[in-house]
């Protein structure tokens, strides 16, 4: 079995980002689905929700599969990495202009508003989630834009 180490060393090459977009989100899906809303694949090594969203342009129903860091208060937190790729991820433009969504969390599906954390509160989850994720500082180093984080409560 390869260790976290390990992964998060693979994770944070430019190569990983690359292919990585393409490939973890549709096997994600498919297990998902396969599986009844019980297992998302590449949250073996991190929790990991299914995110349906409303398109920002599209208003159709948008599902991604995401890394997610839960929080002890009963809410996650979802990272807008892109693996370390230019632009933001469609999902993040998504709750902005739609915040109200669903998550499937381990076979539960839950309605959720999120929240785009900003300033000391951004600064403060970006904190932990090196902690928890420490590719995510290798992420940022990368691009030019702010990593969006966003706070996803139950409604």
């Amino acid at each position: 079995m390869i260790g976290e180490k390990t992964v998060q060393r693979i994770s944070s090459t430019r190569g990983f980002a690359k292919v990585a977009p393409h490939v973890i989100p549709a096997l994600d899906r498919a297990v998902h689905r396969l599986t009844r809303g019980k297992v998302i694949l590449s949250a073996q090594m991190l929790p990991g929700v299914i995110l349906t969203s409303t398109g920002a342009r599209s208003g159709q129903a948008r599902r991604s599969p995401l890394a997610c860091m839960p929080e002890a208060d009963g809410t996650w937190i979802l990272i807008g990495s892109n693996f370390g790729r230019p632009g933001h991820p469609a999902w993040t433009a998504n709750l902005l202009a739609h915040p109200d969504a669903e998550i499937s969390w381990k076979g539960t599906d839950i309605p959720v508003t999120a929240h785009l954390l900003t300033g000391e509160e951004r600064a403060a989850v970006w904190k932990r989630l090196l902690v928890f994720w420490p590719p995510y500082a290798t992420y940022q180093a990368r691009v030019e834009r702010e990593i969006r984080v966003f706070r996803i409560e139950r409604r």
